[in-house]
């Protein structure tokens, strides 16, 4: 695919993700895009696309429209263009559908494609998009991602600088790392996320947490060892430390004797 004279979907994830000089080689025409045609999980996802779409209409009893629309715009000069792979009838909203592998989350799909998801929305003039997403080839999971307005104009500048320097052919040395942008306040499922690393209190408990959570591994499985120790016909088992007794249910209790 020709991906030179625009930035695309992929082209701002890899933006937002640090990758740029790669990115700059294709566009400036220095190395040529990826042939795709024999990378097994891309053409896995075009193949189940269809399919993944078929299964979201069934679980969400919504009918997706306008599969494969092209979008183009411009903003400060840049040239964008994006293709959804359909509308959700009935509401103002995208779909993005997406094959992975079968141990990744939801969550870690919704914010790797976020980039994508937001530049769709824009280019779409939609509310938010539905992630329809294939999980290996035994789970199916979808997640709904709000269009932000503040994500976006952090990814549009990212966007504006990169294209900066394809105009001008030169080098983007240091731009190798993530950009920083307000991704935990993006709505997905009505959601944000939070972080608590400058909470004193958070990060006290959490290492409360951390400093006993062997001490309560060995402690759960010493209690269900006692437990199994306990035969069908005894009422209460004791030693000069402990008693397991019956309750009248059946559940098993153990307590500390008093010395």
């Amino acid at each position: 695919m020709e991906r030179k004279g625009f930035i695309g979907g992929s082209d701002a994830v890899k933006i937002m993700n640090g990758n740029w000089y790669n990115l700059w080689e294709i566009k400036t025409g220095r190395v040529e895009s990826e042939d795709l045609s024999n990378n097994l999980a891309v053409q896995m996802g075009v193949l189940t696309e269809d399919f993944n779409i078929e299964w979201f209409e069934k679980e969400y009893d919504k009918r997706v429209t306008a599969q494969q629309c092209e979008f183009k715009r411009s903003a400060h000069g840049v040239p964008y263009k994006g293709t959804i792979d359909g509308r959700i009838d009935g509401s103002n909203a995208i779909l993005e559908a997406k094959h992975t592998y079968a141990h990744n989350t939801i969550h870690n799909v919704a914010e790797y494609y976020m980039a994508q998801v937001q530049l769709y929305c824009w280019l779409a003039g939609t509310d938010g998009a539905y992630m329809s997403v294939i999980f290996g080839n035994n789970r199916w999971e979808s997640t709904y991602i709000q269009a932000n307005s503040s994500y976006l104009a952090v990814m549009l500048d990212a966007c504006s600088d990169f294209w900066g320097h394809v105009e001008s052919d030169d080098e983007p040395i240091g731009h190798d790392q993530p950009i920083a942008s307000p991704i935990n306040q993006v709505l997905i499922d009505d959601m944000v996320k939070r972080d608590a690393s400058m909470d004193n209190h958070f990060t006290s408990i959490t290492q409360d947490y951390i400093d006993n959570e062997s001490a309560a591994k060995s402690f759960d499985s010493a209690k269900k060892d006692l437990k199994a120790m306990v035969a069908d016909n005894e009422r209460e088992v004791y030693s000069d430390d402990i008693t397991i007794r019956r309750d009248k249910r059946g559940s098993l209790r153990i307590s500390k004797r008093k010395k």
